[in-house]
């Protein structure tokens, strides 16, 4: 780390109370916003003329304090995933697609501050069990069948050319870490030839095919590798805890298998000998719990994962895998109704994983269940910045009490029906023909909601290998946040949400001496991911209804 961080001393400790730092706000342009520097992200000039913004609404004053020497989790990335429209729109909407890749993945920032996407480090690559190539056989709703890479025993690395390329495009703007994930064997190796299942509780997995799917999977995984993709990891299986047959209406909504903890165990074996076999540096990831709930609790057979897969006396153990990394991975969905009890169940699972040595990922979440309580109990009346907001609460709770290292939206890209408002996509992407038409190949509009920027709050700032640390403030549902620093401690990055609609806060902390510049960055109903500087001898404020970062630059 940077000696400059290290010398810090504030209020004779190892604390450092951090701002930009006056009395009163006052000012009101920036007049050098930070340029624009690509997939390296943002720079700025420490000789810049600055006029700090001005706060066009009622302050109240908060004090917050950042502790370096507190430290928790290393940062490893932040993620969504391209399930399941991504691979018709990447093929299709030749006109527009490339908005969509540069808000997913660009850390550019334009000459007026603005970001022009979000930097996600992390990009979740489905790997399809083969039923586009089944067609209307599949029994599966059209626009949620998948194609893979493998048909009548060949290989076809022309097949997924809309997911490979957004691959393409999320490598040269910079994405750090690909992971593959699965929802269902392929077809080809199921018992009943589909890709969801009639076995209930159990795989769908033919008794012989475990050996021949892990290979499967680690020839993708070498494929990619060799074309420079970081394939960090693999995860072999989703929510195993859910059957995935077919609805009353007789249809599939997507790929899915049940399993047991015992024919995951089985499968992760195999594939580590696939991955070691391949000499490739991907590593197994497991076990995608269908909620937090099944990560500690619930029967041995099909959930308390953590139990289940690293307690040496199971009998589903593989903690001792070469290539399973130490990380257990679990979904937010049904456990975020309330502040409380988002916390109560994280705190659960950041005192299991710590027994067992290990990291917690947060891979899927968006908006599924019922509406929160704390949302007045129903959709109807919340804006899509309502919903952006609480997701707000999910992150932070997710990142600070279960103490996760990597945080991941579901789908990237989706189609708001039925009222359903931004609750299940970072980019709304509607079909020429309209929200209702299942065409995707004529092209399409493309429109970024709030979900996007306030995920960007976290994930444009706080990069892969940034280390969270300590944040002293008077916490509740409606004043939070976290804070992190730089691997190179020349960037200090904290990451506040005010609930509050009718008043603002003022900061108040106090700069350290080596402080070059003070940024903030802000989502609100009405602001994306905007950009201010500060004055160093003014005071930071933070917008009514909002999610701030503040980026210290040193």
């Amino acid at each position: 780390m940077n000696t400059k961080i290290l010398t810090y001393a504030l209020c004779g400790a190892a604390a450092f109370i951090l701002a930009a730092c006056s009395d009163e706000p006052h000012g009101v342009s920036t007049k050098h916003p930070i340029g624009s520097e690509g997939p390296e992200g943002p720079s700025f000039s420490e000789n810049d003329d600055v006029t700090s913004p001005k706060a066009n609404f009622p302050l109240t004053t908060k004090k917050v304090a950042v502790n370096r020497s507190e430290t928790y989790q290393e940062m490893e990335g932040f993620a969504a995933s391209d399930c399941w429209l991504p691979n018709q729109i990447g093929q299709y909407w030749t006109d527009n697609r490339n908005e969509i890749a540069q808000l997913l993945f660009s850390r550019s920032i334009s000459s007026d501050g603005q970001p022009q996407g979000i930097g996600l480090s992390m990009w979740r690559v489905n790997l399809g069990a083969g039923t586009e190539e089944q067609g209307d056989d599949s029994n599966m709703a059209a626009n949620n069948r998948a194609q893979s890479y493998l048909s009548s025993g060949n290989y076809n690395w022309n097949s997924c050319a809309g997911q490979r390329y957004f691959m393409e495009q999320a490598k040269n703007l910079g994405c750090e870490k690909f992971v593959l994930f699965s929802n269902s064997p392929l077809v080809q190796y199921t018992l009943n030839g589909m890709g969801y299942s009639d076995n209930g509780a159990h795989g769908n997995l033919k008794e012989d095919c475990y050996s021949q799917y892990a290979v499967y999977m680690a020839e993708v995984a070498k494929h990619f590798s060799d074309a420079g993709y970081n394939i960090s990891h693999i995860s072999p299986v989703n929510e195993p805890q859910y059957n995935w047959g077919v609805s009353e209406s007789g249809e599939a909504s997507q790929e899915g298998s049940g399993w047991q903890n015992t024919e995951i165990a089985k499968l992760v074996k195999e594939l580590d000998k696939a991955l070691t076999d391949r000499d490739l540096d991907t590593y197994i990831m497991i076990a995608e719990a269908a909620s937090w709930n099944d990560v500690t609790g619930g029967d041995n057979a099909r959930s308390n994962a953590i139990n289940a897969f690293y307690n040496p006396s199971s009998n589903s153990y593989v903690g001792d895998i070469k290539r399973l990394d130490n990380i257990i991975c679990g979904h937010s969905y049904w456990t975020e109704g309330t502040w409380s009890g988002m916390r109560q169940v994280r705190q659960q699972v950041a005192t299991a994983a710590k027994a067992r040595n290990l990291k917690v990922y947060q891979t899927e979440w968006s908006m599924l269940g019922d509406a929160p309580a704390e949302l007045e109990g129903n959709y109807d009346n919340a804006t899509e910045f309502d919903i952006a907001q609480y997701m707000s609460r999910v992150i932070h709770n997710d990142i600070t009490v279960a103490g996760c290292a990597s945080w991941s939206y579901w789908t990237a890209m989706s189609v708001e029906r039925y009222g359903q408002k931004n609750r299940f996509e970072l980019i709304k992407t509607t079909p020429k023909d309209g929200e209702y038409s299942d065409d995707f190949k004529n092209g399409g509009t493309v429109a970024a909601n709030p979900n996007l920027w306030v995920l960007g709050n976290y994930s444009l700032f706080v990069r892969p290998g940034f280390k969270r640390i300590g944040l002293s403030l008077d916490e509740s549902k409606d004043f939070f946040g976290s804070a992190y620093v730089s691997v190179d401690g020349n960037q200090l990055v904290v990451v506040l949400t005010n609930y509050d609609k009718t008043n603002g806060i003022s900061i108040d902390m106090a700069c350290p001496e080596d402080t070059k510049a003070v940024y903030t960055y802000t989502t609100t109903a009405d602001k994306k991911l905007k950009q201010e500087r500060f004055n160093l001898n003014d005071k930071v404020f933070i917008d009514p209804a909002s999610v701030t970062t503040i980026v210290y630059h040193f």
